[in-house]
């Protein structure tokens, strides 16, 4: 008997006060929205924060626990709201404050939680902290805010280290004093438009701890924190002594990331989340060179969770998932933190791209690959992810199968990295291409004025207009996963897997009396069955008590008849 995940049309899950369930985040299922690219209200092509609140049925549909908002805040966009002007306004081109008030409102009256970012490494240029710095000129007290410093060399022409920007080339930029002469020099680990703030000093403890109380009192219930690693330097801004050292990031413990003092931070942001009630998270965006070093951001007395990095990076290949699901798992349980899984974000190449591809090439890929290898192992590593224990991250349109756009025109590509060279690659445009919701229209339903990047005319059949209801689809498939992962709690909860006997280039673990199998070879292989198939992220075959599994495909069992 062949048998196909089975794909239910979309459901509406019981709303529940979203202070109902205590540690609702260990298991939780976080989905991230991009908002100038989730849904468009106006017509300008851009999307908003109304855009979102009007897709809230969608995501409690989908069965998702919470939303994480990538920023809104008021900014000049340079890089696509990550260096922040003002950070208790909300950017004209996503609404006003009102409208984040209407948005928080609605999800939790859909049994949403609301997750915010937060941007503490570095600010806008156009910050007024900035912007006076640069006015009063050297020995104003708004510069040491920043890091500024004198140049080296004769007249002071050279930067005052060898660091080099994430996004290319060095991170210090010369300012032109108000008399018009070459000056200090400033650091930014970004984009010369995002200057680091100097955590030594106290007034930037100070703002932050008042900004994380302003949207707290708003009713958010949490905080995704950016390049969390990265708010405390070294003392005396030492040189690196190498270069290409972006290509370093994740390997070694660098004086300007995931030094020890960032975690004094997070204990007094901690103790202020604390004081009030619903259960509220920090999640760490930290790039670390282990898990391991992951987990100290996680202590019982700082964050709630940290991103898996690691996990994410992993190629599809069975024994380098379990070396890295056991390590993660062997990290967190000391400290007493959930694993967290992620596959996709903002910053990196969809993993339905990066499947199609082959392993070695990174996290920013060029080329589309083999698109229907892409999907199928796509799917497969969602369903392996969402049986693992912890709390698991979709990114707005991988529930869709969407691939990155690999193709869009230079003229219309926006992020800083792609402009400078030796930086990163530049290429996280094509993940961030708004998503289609209709078959049809200017945008696919994204809005009724276009988007602010082209949509590729495949978006029409990948539209959740196109996907709903039809068996077989990546949407009905990640609804109907979400749906079981919601029915049996056991699913996320707990801290580890027993691992079960495989063929070569196949995970098979149990968790009670659930079992998922996880094909990550190019053959069909054939095991021994394990009671009743759950879902399957493709066509199984069963008969005389064994099981068919296809290549690349992950199936759940359970020992329930």
């Amino acid at each position: 008997m062949s048998q196909q995940h089975s794909a239910a049309p979309a459901r509406h899950f019981a709303t529940v006060s979203v202070a109902d369930r205590r540690d609702w985040w260990r298991d939780a299922v976080i989905y991230q929205v991009y908002p100038r690219s989730f849904a468009d209200s106006n017509s300008d092509g851009m999307g908003d924060l109304e855009g979102v609140r009007s897709r809230l049925p969608y995501l409690r549909d989908l069965g998702v626990d919470a939303v994480w908002l990538s920023p809104f805040y008021a900014s000049p966009q340079a890089d696509a709201g990550y260096d922040v002007a003002d950070y208790r306004a909300v950017d004209p081109m996503f609404g006003s404050l009102l409208d984040a008030d209407a948005l928080i409102r609605d999800a939790h009256g859909h049994g949403l939680r609301v997750i915010v970012d937060l941007v503490p490494n570095h600010s806008s240029d156009r910050h007024e902290w900035f912007k006076r710095a640069l006015a009063e000129g050297p020995g104003s007290p708004l510069r040491d805010r920043y890091h500024f410093r004198p140049g080296k060399g004769k007249n002071g022409e050279l930067p005052p280290n060898d660091w080099e920007s994430i996004f290319g080339g060095p991170a210090w930029t010369r300012v032109t004093e108000p008399d018009g002469t070459p000056g200090e020099w400033y650091l930014h680990l970004f984009a010369p438009e995002q200057p680091d703030f100097n955590w030594d000093h106290p007034a930037v403890g100070d703002e932050f701890r008042s900004i994380l109380r302003f949207w707290l009192d708003m009713g958010v219930d949490g905080f995704r924190i950016d390049v969390a690693h990265g708010l405390v330097k070294a003392e005396g801004l030492p040189d690196l002594g190498t270069h290409d050292q972006v290509k370093l990031l994740g390997n070694d413990v660098m004086p300007f990331f995931d030094q020890d003092g960032v975690h004094a931070i997070y204990r007094q942001w901690r103790r202020i989340l604390d004081e009030y009630s619903g259960d509220r998270i920090f999640v760490a965006e930290a790039w670390t060179p282990t898990v391991e070093r992951t987990a100290n951001y996680v202590r019982p007395d700082e964050l709630h969770q940290a991103f898996n990095f690691q996990y994410l990076g992993t190629a599809w290949d069975a024994k380098e998932l379990r070396t890295v699901i056991d390590r993660t798992l062997d990290a967190m349980r000391p400290v007493g933190a959930p694993a967290t899984w992620v596959l996709s974000n903002h910053d990196v190449t969809r993993h339905a791209t990066r499947f199609a591809n082959p392993p070695g090439l990174g996290t920013q890929i060029r080329t589309a690959g083999d698109r229907e290898l892409g999907l199928r192992r796509a799917r497969a590593a969602t369903l392996l992810m969402l049986a693992l224990p912890g709390s698991a991250y979709l990114y707005q349109g991988e529930e869709l199968g969407l691939p990155d756009v690999v193709d869009l025109p230079d003229e219309v590509r926006q992020d800083p990295a792609y402009f400078r060279g030796a930086g990163q690659d530049g290429f996280r445009d094509g993940c961030r291409v708004p998503i289609p919701w209709t078959r049809t229209g200017s945008s696919y339903g994204f809005g009724d004025g276009g988007s602010w990047l082209p949509q590729p005319p495949v978006w029409a059949e990948l539209s959740v207009e196109a996907q709903t209801g039809v068996p077989g689809s990546t949407l009905e498939l990640y609804r109907s996963a979400l749906r079981v992962r919601r029915e049996r709690p056991d699913l996320g909860a707990g801290e580890s897997v027993e691992w079960l006997r495989a063929p070569e280039g196949v995970l098979a673990f149990r968790r009670g009396d659930f079992v998922c199998v996880a094909n990550t070879t190019g053959e069909s292989v054939t095991i021994p069955s394990h009671g009743r198939v759950l879902l399957a992220s493709g066509e199984v075959t069963e008969a005389d008590g064994e099981t068919k599994v296809p290549a690349d495909t992950t199936v759940w069992w359970t020992a329930e008849r």
